[in-house]
C-alpha cells in the first residue's frame, strides 16, 4: 500500500525502509532535505514540502508521524489537516500523551479526518527485528492500515487495543515498566560493582548467563551484555538519565487511577537524580547528620 511518512529521525527512518523493503510504495518528508535525500537512494519517493507529499498520495491517504511529543505534532497536524480530504489518514506514532491522542481525534473527526495513535517500541533495532506496535482508534481504519503495520511489525507484534488514545496509553505505561526494569538492572550491577567480588565478575558474562534460563532474562539483558563487552567498566558513560515524558505520564495516570505504583515513581525519580551529582538534599542530609551526631562532612570543592 501506499503510506506517507513525516519525520525521518532515527525511528521513522528505518520504518520507512523497512516499508520500502516490503513492497509498499513510501512518500517521505523531512524537515531537513537530506534525510529525504537518503531514504530516495533507499527506494522511497521524496517529497520536500507537505503540499508536495499530499499530492504525490493518492486519496484515500495515510500519512504518517514519526515526530517528538507536544507541539510539534499539533503544529504538523494543522499544517496536514489544511491539504488533506475528508476520509484521510494522520497516523501519530510517537511518544505522545494519550489525551493529547485524545484532543486530537476530535478536532481532526470535525473536518472529517481520521486519526490513528499508534505506540511504536523497537528502537534502533526495529529495521532488523521489526517494531511492536499498539494501535488506538477507529477499527475500520486499522484494518485499512494494517498491511503496513504487519509489514513494521515481527511475527504477533502488533495489537489493535481500543478507541482513541489506547494505543498511546498502552505505550506509555510500557515505558513506564522500561523504566522500573532500568532502574533495577542498573542497581542490581552497582551492587555487584561495590561488592568484594567486584574485581573478579566479568559483567559481560554475568548478563549472558542470566540470559540462559534465568527468571531476569530479558533483551535488556542482552542489551547489557554487549555495553559491557564494549566498556567493562562504563568508564565511558556519564551517569547521567534523561526522561522522554512516557513515565512522568505513567505516573500522574497512577494517582489520577488511585493506583500505587512506587516502583515505576522511584525509578522516575532516581532518573532525576542521576542529572544532580551534588543535590541539594544530600549536603542537607549530610548537615543534619553533623549536627545531631557529630558525623563528618567532605566539603563542597566549588565553594573552597
Amino acid at each position: 500500500m501506499q503510506i506517507g511518512m513525516v519525520g525521518l529521525g532515527r525511528m521513522g527512518m528505518n520504518m520507512a525502509i523497512r516499508l520500502v523493503k516490503g513492497g509498499h510504495e513510501v512518500v517521505a518528508f523531512n524537515r531537513t532535505s537530506d534525510k529525504v535525500d537518503e531514504i530516495v537512494k533507499a527506494g522511497a519517493t521524496g517529497a520536500y514540502a507537505l503540499e508536495e507529499l499530499v499530492k504525490k498520495l493518492t486519496a484515500p491517504r495515510f500519512v504518517w508521524l514519526m515526530l517528538p511529543a507536544g507541539k510539534t505534532v499539533d503544529d504538523y497536524i494543522e499544517s496536514l489537516s489544511g491539504l488533506l480530504q475528508k476520509g484521510d489518514t494522520i497516523i501519530d506514532g510517537g511518544n505522545s500523551f494519550y489525551k493529547d491522542a485524545l484532543r486530537r481525534s476530535e478536532s481532526l473527526k470535525l473536518v472529517g479526518i481520521n486519526y490513528l495513535d499508534i505506540g511504536v517500541s523497537g528502537g534502533i533495532w526495529g529495521l532488523q527485528v521489526g517494531y511492536c506496535q499498539m494501535i488506538g482508534g477507529d477499527e475500520e481504519v486499522f484494518a485499512q492500515l494494517e498491511p503496513a503495520i504487519a509489514t513494521l511489525a515481527p511475527k504477533d507484534g502488533y495489537l489493535y487495543c481500543g478507541p482513541s488514545g489506547a494505543g498511546h496509553f498502552v505505550k506509555m505505561v510500557h515505558n513506564g515498566i522500561e523504566y522500573g526494569m532500568l532502574e533495577a538492572y542498573g542497581e542490581g550491577f552497582a551492587i555487584m560493582n561495590a561488592s568484594p567480588y567486584a574485581g573478579r565478575l566479568n559483567f559481560s558474562k554475568v548478563a549472558h548467563l542470566w540470559n540462559r534460563g534465568s527468571v531476569v532474562r530479558s533483551w535488556l539483558l542482552e542489551l547489557a551484555e554487549d555495553a559491557f563487552k564494549k566498556d567493562p567498566s562504563l568508564s565511558g558513560i556519564q551517569g547521567y538519565v534523561e526522561d522522554s515524558g512516557e513515565g512522568r505520564w505513567t505516573i500522574l495516570q497512577a494517582i489520577e487511577s488511585s493506583v500505587p505504583a512506587p516502583v515505576l515513581a522511584l525509578s522516575l525519580f532516581q532518573r532525576f537524580r542521576s542529572r544532580d551529582t551534588n543535590s541539594f538534599s544530600d549536603k542537607l542530609i549530610a548537615a543534619l547528620r553533623n549536627e545531631f551526631g557529630g558525623h563528618a562532612v567532605r566539603k563542597d570543592k566549588g565553594s573552597i
